[in-house]
């Protein structure tokens, strides 16, 4: 198969599609997961901390 169709195939383009949005997904649960351990450790700068 030339790479010519192989780009106008509509397969490829929905398997990249596809595994563009699993990679972008699995980022964002990375950031997401970093944010709440930050959180865990720092405290939630949204809230006031109370210095009683």
């Amino acid at each position: 198969m030339e790479l010519k169709n192989v780009v106008k195939d509509k397969k490829f383009w929905i398997a990249s599609f596809i595994i563009t949005w699993a990679a972008a997904l699995q980022g964002h649960m990375m950031w997401l997961q970093r944010q709440d351990s930050f959180k865990q450790k720092f405290g939630n700068p949204d809230q006031p901390q109370n210095s009683n």
